[in-house]
Parts: C-alpha cells; structure tokens; sequence
C-alpha cells in the first residue's frame, strides 16, 4: 500500500435533459441518472446505488486483505449492501446500511475462523469507516461439498 493520504477524484458532467456522464482518469464512462424514487427513469446507476456499490465492493476487498493477512482459505463470497434513506431533522441522508454476505469455505476451514474473517473485514472497510450512518453485518457460511 502506498503511504497515506490517498487521493481519488471521479468527475460528472451533463445537461438539463440526459443523464450524467461520470467518469475518473482512464476509467470507463459510467451514466447515471437519478433512481425513480426522486422520478428519474430506474433504469440507470444512481449515487445511491453507486455508494451501495462501493460498500459491497469495498467490504469484499477488505476481505480479501484480511483473509490473506490471516491466511484464511475461502472458494467464493457475495455480498449486497442495502441502504436505508430517509428524512433525519431537516436533511435527507442514509440512515442504516445492512451489508449481508455469502462466504462459501472449504468444508475442513473452521467456521469460528472465518466469522472473525468476516467481522475483522467489516471493521476495515474504509467506505463503511467513512460513513455517518450505521452499518450492520450478516453473514451466512456455507461449507463445500
């Protein structure tokens, strides 16, 4: 890892009518519009489900790192985060994010082993870190056949 701090920068740009155009450095072009709870069309990536996203996909890179810090053996993990926006005194923000998770483990891995895995990488993740609201964890483990 490099020495902290880190810097990322993504850019929007648009007009009146058509979606934004997101976009940062050499990565691909992503549209989004607003979800059709705020009467946008749906059928687009929104900043709510982009921050879904980065939860989701920051807690698996998370656990990644933990896993091979602690040398735990996994064959595959899914994991959604579902995010909670509503009206907290006179702003709109989210108020809860539940991060629920598939580990599917090798059938000789201890199962204690991989819930501290799991809870370890919860606690890492830099996304949920940052946010104001509260974030839970669920998991269910799954042994191999």
């Amino acid at each position: 890892m490099k020495a902290l701090p880190h810097h990322y920068t993504a850019s929007s740009k648009g007009n009146p009518e058509d979606n934004l155009v997101t976009q940062s450095d050499a990565l691909p072009l992503i549209s989004v519009a607003a979800p059709a709870d705020f009467d946008g069309p749906g059928d687009q990536w929104s900043p709510e489900t982009l921050l879904m996203a980065s939860v989701a996909n920051c807690f698996i890179l998370s656990f990644r790192a933990v896993a091979n810090a602690m040398q735990f053996q996994w064959l595959e993990i899914e994991c959604k985060a579902d995010g909670v926006l509503d009206k907290v005194d006179r702003s709109i923000q989210f108020t809860d994010i539940l991060t629920t998770v598939s580990l599917i483990i090798p059938s000789s891995v201890d199962t204690a082993k991989a819930e501290k895995v799991l809870e370890k990488s919860h606690r890492a993740c830099l996304i949920s870190n940052s946010l104001s609201c509260e974030t839970r964890l669920e998991f269910t483990l799954h042994h191999a056949d």
